[in-house]
């Protein structure tokens, strides 16, 4: 029961939001088989993605629909390189969000 209390706090003090604008603008995600409709659908490959809202990507499009431009940011990405990939970004795009974000990445193991 602890656990679970922890876990529930922890993610009741994290922000979750599903479209751009409302917090975040750039996220680490799993790359879905395909999207329709602006929904993953057919699961997800083993492969991850950054979608940046401020160069332009949008989360409702697949792959297949950005420009070469934003493949290039998209990836796919093992995890390792996609969270190497992920923090050049942010710190090359976005410097002051930087050291806020990868601080709320971090939760602390009494909290997990």
């Amino acid at each position: 029961m602890m656990l679970r209390r922890a876990a529930r706090g922890a993610i009741d003090g994290m922000a979750t939001h599903d479209q751009p604008g409302h917090g975040w603008t750039v996220v680490l995600r799993r790359q879905p088989a395909r999207m329709v409709e602006g929904r993953p659908e057919g699961g997800y490959t083993d492969a991850f993605e950054i979608v940046c809202c401020d160069c332009g990507d949008h989360p409702d499009l697949d792959y297949s629909e950005v420009s070469p431009e934003l493949r290039q940011v998209r990836g796919p990405y093992l995890i390792a390189d996609g969270i190497a990939a992920y923090r050049a970004h942010v710190g090359q795009y976005h410097p002051s969000a930087s050291a806020d974000s990868m601080s709320r990445a971090r939760i602390p193991a009494d909290q997990v």
